[in-house]
Order: structure tokens, then C-alpha cells, then sequence
């Protein structure tokens, strides 16, 4: 007996497409075609507190799913989903052999309230897959202390759920080694995937690949790989690739035939599959309404999506908040513009002549000979960073800090002043402002320090190599800048010096960067 089974979700994953308003006979007509394709099981819907309509999977109790089910189930098994603070679990009867399988979700912040709920189910005697949501957003002892939990109630599969469809190969051998090591070998690994990165058959795969211990498991999928967009693994795939390499006797020609008569023809009206937008809200493993929103405003570019994206709060990622996304949506609106005309006006200003860069750093003050040396040889552009440089007669100030640019700004007088638009709101109509999302993002996200921010806009304006002086590096012990400030936050420096290094880095890969003062990020 093949120790990995196919379970099809078409009828349940598949009703956020159609709102689960297939049609009585279209679900009928689904359910033979996947009991003729030998599919192991055969998900009909969720368990949920609602009106029945019998032309919906949606069922209060299982005698109203009844109504959908042939008189033969062939080889196939039966299943339905709950989200236990969906359903009133007193409203289940206890089984009486018509369904096998009672899946059950819950999230990282509600896991107690979950398994009282599959405790509940299983003293009706069912069996349960426990489903956790997001198991992407599980640290590795967080795991660990959910499947210690799994092996004290010992329900039937453990499945490894990919919400945001942001795995990827690495994830997945990190989260199955953590489960098939220390989950009791009596409980199935179960697998659900989505199709956000384009992965999801291929990780399929892997996970067969990676199933050597002779533990039984269980790998979703749906027809067309139908359900909200992206959509799933293509159950129709599986039962090819089992059939060719696993000895499957699946019949995929009968799945195909669903597919043209029902699901096809959905599709056509509701479209699924890959979009960049949901593969930006799996880079950044992101609840998909954040991208689903930002796809409705209708105004912006994928670019600008993935700008907004990065922006997004650890602790806001999982659960989506839509007064905060909306918030995001207007601050980047309100900051984003158009700097082409800048960017023409400072490579005019810039020339071929060298440029020297003033980071705010105390080394400015120790090191004022070597840096006054360097002027007095090269004549460089200067441009000074977030302050206002007294001492080597910069000609350019650069902000992208209000605080700062109000702090200093007053004193610019003869100076051309560089912005980025996030300090649009304070400044004077002669600065020259730069699109703030375009120098403080990148492919990783958000990081928007000022030296990082100078040397991507040099970079940008196709600069060859530059000069900085007073880029320390923050330190607990010493005074940090080279002007006297009572609002520097000394905090989780040593996170801030790391984060500051690699960004850095990166970019002396684009530009040669010349200290002239010692810097924490030379390696």
C-alpha cells in the first residue's frame, strides 16, 4: 500500500474563488469524477455556522453534507475542514462512517482554544488533522512546543500548512526535520501548499523526497490547482507524478474531465494562478489580503507594491489590519514622487569631479586634518548628510530626517539643500527632492539610513567611486556625533551596526566607497 495518499480540496480551498457557490450538481458531478480518479481524499467543504444552501459546500452538521454524496465512494475517503471559532462543534453528530476526517485550523495566538476544539471532535470519533496556520511564522522552539503538544493529544495527521505560499526549499527540509523527529511516528505529516512563489509542485516533490522513514502522509492539492489567487498545488500533477514515480494508480484522465466540464469554465470567469503581487506577499510572508488590497487600489505598479510591502511590521505580517495597510497606502502616496528632474539637476551640479560625502560621525572631529588634506588636493563636492557642515565647507546638505532637516536646516543659508520627499511637509520650495521609497528600498525591504539613502542615489546617478568621512559606527561608550545631541537612541546598537555593514556591503559592489576616517563597516 502507497504510504502517500492525494487529498483534494477543490470543493473547500477552491470556494474562496466562487464563494463556494458551485452548484448543486456541479458538486455532485465533482465528487464522482474525483472518487474516479481514485483520489485517497475527497475534502467536500467546510463545517461552519451557517444558512445551508444545498448549492454551497458550507454545512452546519454532516447530514446536511450527506446530500451531495454518491451512493459509492469507490476507494475515496471523505473529509471537510472547521475553523474551530468558525463552528459549533456541539453541532457535530458523532460519526457514523460517512465522513473519515474532520480537519481542523487555528493560529499561533489561539492554539489551546484549537485543540480543546480537536479533542472535542475526536472524543466524536473522527479522525483529525490539525492544520496551524502560518507555520512559516513558527520559530523553530515554537514548533517544537506545538508538536510536543500534537504528541499529547495524538490526533491522526499534522499538516504542514504554507498560508502565505512563501516556503521555499530550505523551509521545508528546516520545518519537516523539526516534525518528523520529534512527532510520534503514529501521526501523519500532511502537506498544503500554495502557488504565491510558482513552487509548489516542486516542493511536492521534495517532500516525498524527504519522506524516508516510512511515515505515512498526506499531500493536498486541487483541481486546476483551484482557490484564491494564486491558487494550489494542481492535484492533477500529483497523480501524474505519483503514477509515474511512486506507483500510484491514480486515474488522472478522470480529473482532467472535472476540469474541462467544471472548473475550467470558473476560471474563466474568476481568474487564479501566478500574480507578482501575491509573490511579493510570500517574499515578505505576508497575510495575501495586504496584496489583495493594494491590487484594488487600481494606482500603483508592481514596483510600487513591493515598496509598500517591505514596510510592513514583524508584528502586523500575519494578521491582517486593513486601517494599518490603508495607512501605509496613503503615507506612500502622500511621499511618492517623480525626481527625474531632480536626478538631472544634481549630475549637472556633480559633474566629473570627485564627491565627498560628511557622515555625522565624531571621527570628523579627530581626523579633521587627514579630511582637510583630502579637500585641499582634490577639491571635492561636498555634501553633508542630515547636519550642517561648519567645518569643511560642504556646499550640499542632505536630509532625509525631519527632525533633523528642522534641527539644522535654518542655518543652510547659501546652501542647495537635497530631500528626500518623506520631508516634504518642512521644507522650503528651493530644495531639490528625491523620491524618499526609491533610496530607502531595496529587494530586502525598508532601511532607510541617511549614508545608505546618499550612496544609493550617487549610485543611481551612475558614480563610479566616492569619498565619506565620519561614517563610524555607533558605539555605547563614546560620543557618536560629531555635534552634541540629546536625542540619540543608543539601543540595540550592535543590530543597527550589523544592519548598517551588510547594506554597505552590498553597495560597494556597485561603487568603490574611500574612507577617510575608520568606519565599523570596512570589512
Amino acid at each position: 500500500m502507497n504510504r502517500f495518499k492525494l487529498l483534494d480540496c477543490t470543493l473547500r480551498d477552491g470556494g474562496y474563488i466562487n464563494n463556494w457557490n458551485f452548484g448543486y450538481e456541479t458538486i455532485c458531478s465533482i465528487i464522482k469524477k474525483l472518487i474516479e480518479a481514485e483520489t485517497d481524499y475527497i475534502e467536500v467543504g467546510f463545517l461552519r455556522n451557517c444558512n445551508y444552501d444545498r448549492d454551497n459546500t458550507l454545512y452546519n452538521t454532516i447530514a446536511e453534507l450527506k446530500a451531495v454524496l454518491p451512493s459509492s465512494q469507490g476507494n475515496s475517503r471523505y473529509s471537510v475542514m472547521a475553523l474551530h471559532n468558525l463552528y459549533d462543534v456541539s453541532k457535530l453528530e458523532p460519526n457514523d462512517g460517512t465522513v473519515d476526517a474532520i480537519r481542523v485550523t487555528f493560529h499561533n495566538y489561539d492554539i489551546n482554544e484549537g485543540l480543546a476544539f480537536v479533542q472535542q471532535v475526536m472524543e466524536k470519533g473522527y479522525n483529525v488533522f490539525c492544520n496551524p496556520i502560518n507555520i512559516m511564522g513558527y520559530s523553530d522552539v515554537e514548533l517544537l512546543n506545538l508538536v510536543e503538544k500534537m504528541n499529547q493529544i495524538g490526533p491522526y495527521a499534522f499538516s504542514i500548512v504554507d498560508t502565505f505560499g512563501s516556503m521555499m526549499r530550505y523551509d521545508l527540509l528546516r520545518i519537516y526535520s523539526l516534525v518528523e523527529h520529534n512527532l510520534n511516528t503514529s501521526i501523519q505529516i500532511g502537506l498544503h501548499l500554495h502557488e504565491n512563489l510558482g513552487l509548489s509542485y516542486s516542493l511536492a516533490q521534495h517532500f516525498i523526497e524527504l519522506c524516508v522513514s516510512g511515515r505515512h502522509a498526506i499531500i493536498d492539492g486541487s483541481l486546476f490547482g483551484m482557490g484564491r489567487v494564486p491558487g494550489n498545488l494542481s492535484i492533477e500533477l500529483m497523480m501524474d507524478y505519483m503514477n509515474r514515480f511512486q506507483g500510484g494508480q491514480y486515474n488522472p484522465n478522470a480529473a482532467y474531465d472535472a476540469i474541462d466540464d467544471y472548473v475550467d469554465p470558473i476560471k474563466k470567469i474568476e481568474i487564479w494562478g501566478y500574480s507578482t503581487a501575491y509573490a511579493l506577499s510570500a517574499k515578505y510572508n505576508l497575510h495575501r489580503n495586504y496584496s489583495e488590497y493594494l491590487l484594488g487600489q487600481g494606482k500603483l505598479r508592481v514596483r510600487d507594491i513591493n515598496i509598500i510591502l517591505s514596510g510592513i511590521s514583524e508584528y502586523k505580517k500575519a494578521a491582517y489590519d486593513e486601517k494599518y495597510i490603508e495607512a501605509l497606502y496613503l503615507n506612500y502616496q502622500n511621499d511618492s514622487i517623480d525626481d527625474t528632474l531632480a536626478k538631472e539637476t544634481i549630475r549637472e551640479i556633480l559633474g566629473s569631479k570627485e564627491v565627498l560625502v560628511l557622515a555625522p560621525g565624531n571621527s570628523l572631529n579627530r581626523y579633521k586634518d587627514n579630511i582637510d588634506n583630502f579637500i585641499t588636493e582634490h577639491k571635492p563636492i561636498i555634501i553633508s548628510a542630515n547636519y550642517n557642515d561648519i567645518t569643511f565647507g560642504a556646499q550640499y546638505n542632505f536630509y532625509s530626517n525631519i527632525r533633523r532637516f528642522e534641527q539644522y536646516s535654518a542655518n543652510d543659508l547659501g546652501k542647495t539643500i537635497f530631500i528626500t520627499s518623506n520631508v516634504c511637509k518642512a521644507a522650503k520650495d528651493d530644495c531639490i527632492v528625491f523620491n524618499y521609497y526609491d533610496l530607502a528600498c531595496d529587494e530586502t525591504g525598508l532601511f532607510d539610513n541617511c549614508i545608505i539613502m546618499m550612496i544609493r542615489l550617487l549610485v543611481t546617478l551612475g558614480l563610479n567611486e566616492i569619498n565619506i568621512a565620519g561614517f563610524d559606527g555607533f558605539n555605547v561608550e563614546t560620543p557618536n556625533y560629531v555635534y552634541k545631541d540629546h536625542h540619540s537612541d543608543k539601543k540595540d546598537v550592535i543590530k543597527q551596526n550589523s544592519m548598517i555593514a551588510k547594506y554597505t556591503e552590498k553597495l560597494r559592489k556597485k561603487i568603490n566607497i574611500n574612507f577617510l576616517t575608520p568606519s565599523m563597516y570596512i570589512k
